[in-house]
């Protein structure tokens, strides 16, 4: 049986959350003030637009009212996705960052920048960027090796020219 709030919420709303083609990434229950947040984390492989966030919000709403799982106390639910600069934990984590760039520190001390490329049972395939004009190198960094991966934000990726040939069209 769960010990933590927590525990016990996501045991109530995973299921729901599973129901509606989502994963359940984070629960958080925060205080503000007098009042509690109860904070939702979802995504998918395909991500979470708008619409799946508000259908999800309702079901998540009305599982909550019909229980007594956050008390008697007043609170606010918040439902949203990981955001752009996602803690990677999780091996579908890591998939869903295929091709995004990504900040390892590793195990054995050290950072690295690099590009995933492929994601397997052991570990990712990346690109370090070259620095000075080099040709950017592969690595395989082994899931034991990372102790902690981010991935950044990209503002002008110089490789991207989907939205040029989008343009010109």
């Amino acid at each position: 049986m769960s010990t933590t709030q927590s525990e016990r919420l996501r045991e109530l709303l995973e299921p729901l959350v599973t129901s509606q083609g989502l994963d359940l990434e984070e629960i958080a229950v925060d205080s503000v003030g007098r009042k509690r947040v109860l904070r939702v984390v979802v995504d998918s492989d395909t991500g979470a637009d708008l619409d799946r966030i508000a259908d999800v919000s309702r079901a998540l709403s009305a599982k909550l009212d019909e229980t007594d799982a956050m008390g008697e106390g007043e609170y606010t639910l918040e439902v949203g996705t990981p955001g752009a600069e996602r803690l990677l934990t999780e091996h579908r984590h890591y998939v869903r960052a295929t091709g995004r760039l990504v900040k390892f520190q590793l195990t054995e001390g050290g950072e690295l920048v690099a590009r995933i490329l492929t994601v397997d049972g052991d570990g990712v395939d990346v690109e370090v960027p070259g620095v000075k004009g080099r040709k950017p190198t592969a690595r395989r960094l082994a899931f034991g090796d990372i102790a902690r991966a981010r991935v950044q934000v990209e503002f002008n990726r110089k490789d991207d020219t989907s939205h040029k040939k989008e343009e010109e069209a």
